[in-house]
Formats: structure tokens, sequence, C-alpha cells
């Protein structure tokens, strides 16, 4: 089978679709399947083409996402040539791989990580004109006649079906995990009670009720510390963060700390007290399910698909405001849990229905 995807972001990119897309393309091409890649060449540095893991990547010269909605469909229609189908993805590189796809006469499937709906009003980072582009985007995406759309859980599905979506063309298809990645890493919290967020920087992920949380807690436990892993892109994002810490006076209360290599960033996140989520929603959320499967405690909002995948050790905020998310965390220092059986999600089930997917929609690609 030959696949082609188009996706705004890829590997080395950090964020929990971009982890969707490398464990699925590489565990394709181990399969046998020819695999590319159409993405942004978000930085200087990137080769335009490379092969990684069996994946045949090629980059499109804009470090914008948004710009990639236009520049990328020369590059899928004469790509598209060598591949019998596309899989794309929410956002940015949906309505080009729909629209190559439509002209080249191949099927194409969606996965939409979110569909965000009214929430895109009530998120913080963003301007009027901003968050009516985003809601306008969104909608256009889900009137789009794809051949697929698929929810990464049972919430995201429910809400592309309350939007709109047909029900008949939506399926759940769980992100995956190989576990065998997570058993070298025993949970162990260190001495003082050290809180840790991990993960891309967005709007929806809740940095603006975890710093001014983070204040209470450094004044309540001064001894406690926040462990910030996190990319250094979207720069006004990075910057944003660093500026709104220093106004606090956390810098004594934080770690930081970027660009991790796998391995090392297992080790820093199993020796944590609790990894902390505030987002006001997620689709799946691989941090929740990293850590769960580490033995690591939860922290979050359980909002969107969260109340869905976190298990285990846990607590949840009881509002979206600094306040509750300091209470929550106040609550993990006591050692004040919830505790649910753990929940898994096998990489091997989610490629296996992936590849399903594929057969059903082009039948003819053959196997």
């Amino acid at each position: 089978m030959r696949i082609l995807f188009v996706l705004e972001h890829f590997h080395p990119y950090i964020g929990g679709a971009e982890r969707l897309f490398w464990e699925l393309s590489t565990a394709l091409a181990r399969q046998g399947h020819q695999v590319g890649v159409v993405t942004t060449r978000f930085r200087e540095g990137l080769p335009r083409e490379e092969t990684l893991s069996g994946v045949r990547v090629y980059r499109v010269d804009c470090y914008n996402r948004y710009f990639f909605s236009f520049a990328s469909l020369p590059a899928i229609r004469r790509l598209l040539r060598e591949y019998d189908l596309v899989h794309t993805a929410s956002y940015n590189a949906a309505l080009p791989a729909w629209l190559a796809a439509r002209l080249a006469g191949k099927p194409v499937i969606v996965t939409f990580h979110e569909a965000w709906g009214g929430l895109w009003w009530r998120l913080p980072f963003a301007n009027f004109l901003q968050r009516l582009a985003f809601f306008c985007w969104e909608l256009l995406l889900l009137r789009l006649p794809f051949e697929r759309f698929v929810a990464v859980s049972d919430y995201t599905r429910q809400e592309l079906i309350r939007q709109g979506v047909a029900e008949k063309k939506v399926m759940r298809i769980y992100n995956g995990l190989d576990y065998r990645e997570f058993e070298r890493y025993p949970h162990e919290p260190p001495a003082f009670f050290t809180y840790t967020y991990f993960g891309r920087l967005g709007m929806s992920k809740g940095l603006d009720l975890l710093l001014p949380a983070a204040r209470q807690m450094a004044l309540a436990h001064p001894e406690s510390r926040l462990k910030l892993i996190l990319p250094t892109y979207p720069k006004g994002m990075y910057r944003w963060v660093m500026k709104r810490a220093a106004v606090l006076g956390l810098d004594a209360h934080i770690q930081l700390l970027h660009n991790l290599p796998k391995e090392q960033l297992m080790e820093e996140v199993s020796r944590s007290s609790c990894v902390v989520i505030p987002s006001y929603s997620e689709g799946f959320c691989f941090v929740a399910a990293e850590a769960v499967a580490l033995g690591v405690p939860v922290v979050s909002s359980q909002r969107g698909a969260l109340e869905e995948v976190v298990s285990g050790r846990y607590t949840g905020m009881a509002g979206m405001s600094a306040e509750a998310l300091a209470h929550a965390l106040d609550e993990a220092y006591k050692g004040n849990w919830q505790e649910k059986p753990q929940r898994r999600f096998s990489l091997a089930s989610s490629v296996e229905a992936y590849i399903s997917l594929y057969r059903e929609v082009n039948p003819r690609a053959g196997v």
C-alpha cells in the first residue's frame, strides 16, 4: 500500500499530533508499506527531503503553518502520482490535501484531533479576528466531503457528529503507544514536590493558568518546584511564557528544560511527583497517556478527552482558573489522589485500525 501523509508539522516538531503520525508512519514503513510525508520546513537546517526510519519526508519551504495551506498544493499534486491515497489531519494541511486528492482522483481521509466549535471564542492568546478565522476555517473543514473522519477519542467523535459530520463517516481510532518504551523508567519522585509540564506551546494548553498557580504554590510551599519542559517555538508563545514567569517572580521556582531526546524526557518525567495538564480541551493527549504509562500521577483539568484518557492516580481541577489549579496542586502535594484502573492504548491496535480503514476506502490499493 502507498500512503501519502499531508501534515502541517511532522517529526522533529514536538506535539501530540506529530507523535501520532510519527508512530503511525514508521510502523507502516516497518510493515513494508510505501510511506511519504509532505510537511513544513518549519526551521532552518532541516533537509528539504530525507528518509527517516523508512518514511520519505518532503518539506515545503515555508516556516509558517498557515502558508502551508496554499504553498503545499504543487508538491502534493506532484507526489500523488506515486501514492494510492492521502491521509491528512486538522487543521492547515486538510484543505490542500483534500483538493489535491480530488484533482488526482485519489481517496482522502482526515484525522481530527479536536473540534473546538464555540471554544475558539473562549481561548486566550487570540484576538477577535483570529478567533473568527479559526472558527470559520474549522467549519469549512467539517463540511469537506472526506471519505472518512477519524476521531482520536470518543469525546472527539461525539464533537464531530454534534458539529454536523454524518455519523456514518466518523470512526474512532485511539492514538497508540508502544508500552515497551516505558518499562525501563520506574517512577522515582524527588524528595521535594515537583510538578512537571511537558509538551508543545499552544493557546489551549492552560499556560495562562499554570504560571499564576505556580506563584501560589511557590508562596504556600517554597520548596516545591515546577519543571517546565518546553520547545522554544512558536517564538511568540515562548517569549510570553518567559516574560510572564519573570513578572510573577518564578525564576527560582521553575526548572526549565528544552528539546530533550526521548530517553531524557522520559527520565525527567519519571522523576516528577506528578504531571500537570491544565488544558482547556484535549482531543486525546499523549502527555496524559505517557504519564499514566510511566506510573506518574496526573493533575489535570479533566476537560475534553482527559477524563477518558487519564487513569491511575489523578486529581482534577474544579474549574478553569488559576485558583482551581493551585487547589488541585495543593491536593497533589498532600497526596490526596483519586484512583481508577490504568487504561492502555495500544500502538499495534491503532496501526491495524488505520490499515483496515485504508483498505476500506481504497480496496484496489492492495495490502
